[in-house]
């Protein structure tokens, strides 16, 4: 016998019923519609529940919808919208389709276990069904909703036999050649986001901009901060390895336009699309290592990441150091980019294999799928929250009307993003740009807020030890480069030794609260340097810093992409990554504002009758002549403030530190990436 169901909430459900309904006596049906109006209230639901139940798994087909529906925050008997109520039953109806539940509790996850509805089509063609194991063909018309992939209970152990885990078929040279090329990309972002570090002085000289200095470094982390959700949900509706090839291209036309750049303000629409790009690429390997790995493995090649970062970001100065004194100029520090990308190009093209997230959809119709309203949203506001942050007490005045507009736009910005997003205005439950529901999980939004936190603690020492050691020992910017080398080499040792035992013991916990205290440890030792530290003390200072950090900052990426349905892995990276940039972006732009504010504010107590260009070039590093040519008193005082402002900044990543332990002790103590007992 088959039944059809038409219009029950927006859908039409054709499928095959048990060969046994026909036979059940009238008592039996009175009985399961009884069962049916007990379990659940809403009397369109119980008639869809009573008519689609295979016969004794009504307690089961409820018991699944209850877990589907808590996901929301919402009670089942509560009064649903239409889009979550059909969002809960066509899952569950695909679930039954695919014959993932029979009225049996599966292994692993048990009933908890939920599966992501497909992104297709408003048609989605599914399977139902039939008795003896026959499968008959069933079509779903619906508004095409889904559903957070965070459906597994937190308070349980998950499973390396979930569903989405794989055997890794690529090995061998071929896999290393992989990893090794999209690993340089990580590698090349990470070099790009310090390699101005040393060489600002110099570009400043050359395009002739020290009032736009704030620029060069800002640029970058501003687009990237302003993209990386964008991106996320790119590489959920599109081909991850072409995606992320467009964005190693997008890199590469940045680092062109850098190297090439005239004026100021060619060099800022450079950086701006190298952080567009950039933040892309490092969204893109985390979904290729996550598409291509299985979740045991994982927090091994997520380790990697890290540890590639930490080169590209201890090189950087380096390399930009080198450069700049040397007969090839700053310019190749951009220009390098396209040699190592020029390098791995042809991995990129005919070795990484293909993963699409949406098999069988058409280019235009995933186009049509993201939220173009959101994504302009969450782009302005990001980009006009920070730039006030960075441009404030530095290029204007924090009471300027510059600063005071970019300040109300974020905030306007951010509320309507945020009403936007909740009450899903011209976009879908599945399309939405911010993934709302991850902040109804605990364990997403603590690694999200001590992932942020991580980020302000690498960046602050990155930039801020070069400008003491430039200052207080007189070193050039090559010699200010290898001094982060301590901080650098500890914090990459922590990351690869959290990724391997995280592997293999799978407590998450423990990591973020001893990391935030080596964080307070170091950098409380950090805030008392003077002029007079030793080099010693300071090395030990940073190394304590960069263990602390080291072995926790790269962990949340490995989370989150354990805790969701393979599915929306990249939605996920993506918020984790907004997490990382962002929080280094505000933190370093703090930082810029609090030392650039309070040595501009000593040099004049100082210096009361210096020109105010002559300072603020003391300040930049590109008028060292002018400082030399003071009295040895007047130096010394000068010197001394300026370090003084530098040491002012490590205040940020105390306090990071502090959110990192206080958040770390609300987490759950649960077991990820191995197999239960």
């Amino acid at each position: 016998m088959r039944l059809r169901v038409s219009k029950v909430y927006g859908a039409e459900l054709s499928l095959s019923a048990p060969t046994d309904i026909s036979s059940k006596s009238e008592s039996e049906n009175q009985t399961q519609s009884r069962a049916a109006q007990t379990l659940n209230p809403d009397p369109q639901l119980r008639n869809l529940a009573t008519q689609i139940t295979p016969k004794g798994n009504l307690s089961n087909w409820q018991h699944r919808f209850e877990n589907r529906t808590k996901i929301f925050g919402i009670h089942p008997e509560a009064k649903m919208s239409k889009p979550l109520r059909e969002s809960a039953e066509i899952g569950l109806r695909q679930e039954d389709a695919m014959g993932q539940h029979d009225g049996t509790t599966n292994k692993g996850d048990g009933e908890n276990q939920i599966i992501q509805p497909s992104n297709d089509e408003a048609a989605t063609n599914i399977m139902s069904v039939a008795p003896a194991t026959q499968v008959s063909t069933a079509k779903i018309t619906s508004e095409n909703t889904s559903v957070t992939g965070l459906d597994r209970n937190e308070n349980e152990k998950r499973s390396v036999t979930s569903p989405g885990n794989f055997t890794r078929t690529i090995t061998g040279w071929k896999w290393f050649i992989i990893v090794f090329a999209i690993l340089s990309s990580t590698f090349l972002f990470a070099l790009d986001n310090t390699i101005v570090a040393d060489i600002q002085p110099v570009i400043v000289v050359e395009l002739n901009c020290i009032s736009k200095i704030s620029w060069i470094s800002s640029t970058l982390l501003i687009a990237a901060a302003a993209t990386n959700l964008i991106w996320g949900k790119i590489f959920g509706q599109f081909e991850a390895k072409w995606t992320y090839i467009l964005c190693v291209l997008l890199f590469e036309i940045g680092s062109a336009i850098c190297g090439a750049a005239q004026n100021i303000e060619t060099m800022i629409i450079g950086r701006a699309i190298c952080g567009f790009g950039g933040s892309g690429m490092y969204v893109g390997v985390m979904t290729l290592l996550a598409a291509n790995t299985t979740i045991k493995e994982r927090p091994l090649y997520i380790g990697s990441t890290g540890l590639t970062w930490g080169l590209g970001t201890v090189l950087g100065p380096i390399v930009g150091g080198a450069f700049s004194v040397s007969s090839a100029g700053w310019r190749w520090s951009f220009y390098i980019n396209l040699c190592v990308g020029a390098v791995c190009a042809p991995i990129y093209f005919f070795f990484i294999p293909r993963s699409d997230p949406r098999p069988g959809v058409k280019l235009l119709d995933r186009a049509r799928q993201m939220d173009y309203m959101g994504t302009i949203l969450t782009a302005g506001a990001f980009m006009s929250g920070v730039m006030a942050i960075s441009f404030g007490g530095i290029q204007y005045e924090w009471s300027s009307p510059e600063i005071i507009t970019m300040f109300v736009t974020s905030g306007v910005l951010f509320i309507l993003l945020g009403v936007q997003q909740v009450y899903i205005i011209f976009t879908t439950l599945e399309q939405r740009i911010f993934p709302v529901e991850f902040f109804k999980s605990r364990t997403m939004l603590s690694i999200f807020c001590c992932t942020a936190a991580g980020g302000a603690i690498i960046f602050v020492p990155i930039y801020m030890i070069p400008l003491f050691f430039q200052f207080a020992h007189n070193d050039t910017a090559l010699e200010s480069g290898v001094r982060l080398l301590p901080f650098i080499f500890v914090l990459v040792i922590g990351i690869c030794f959290n990724g391997a035992l995280l592997s293999i013991y799978g407590l998450y916990m423990p990591w973020f609260t001893a990391g935030g205290a080596f964080c307070i440890v170091g950098s409380a030792l950090m805030y008392t340097i003077t002029r007079s530290s030793s080099v010693g003390a300071v090395y030990i200072y940073t190394a304590i810093l960069g263990w602390g950090c080291g072995i926790f900052c790269q962990s949340g990426f490995s989370i989150s992409q354990a805790i969701v349905e393979p599915n929306i892995v990249p939605v996920a990276v993506g918020f984790i990554t907004c997490a990382q940039i962002t929080g280094a972006t505000i933190a370093l732009s703090i930082a810029n504002s609090i030392f650039i504010n309070k040595t501009k504010n000593a040099l004049f107590s100082i210096l009361p009758e210096a020109p105010k260009d002559q300072i603020e070039a003391a300040i930049s590093g590109s008028g060292s002549s002018f400082v030399r040519s003071l009295s040895i008193d007047l130096q010394e005082k000068v010197l001394e403030a300026i370090v003084k402002a530098n040491s002012t900044a490590y205040i940020l990543t105390i306090v990071a530190g502090a959110v990192v332990i206080i958040v770390s002790l609300g987490m759950k103590r649960e077991r990820l990436f191995i197999a239960p007992a």
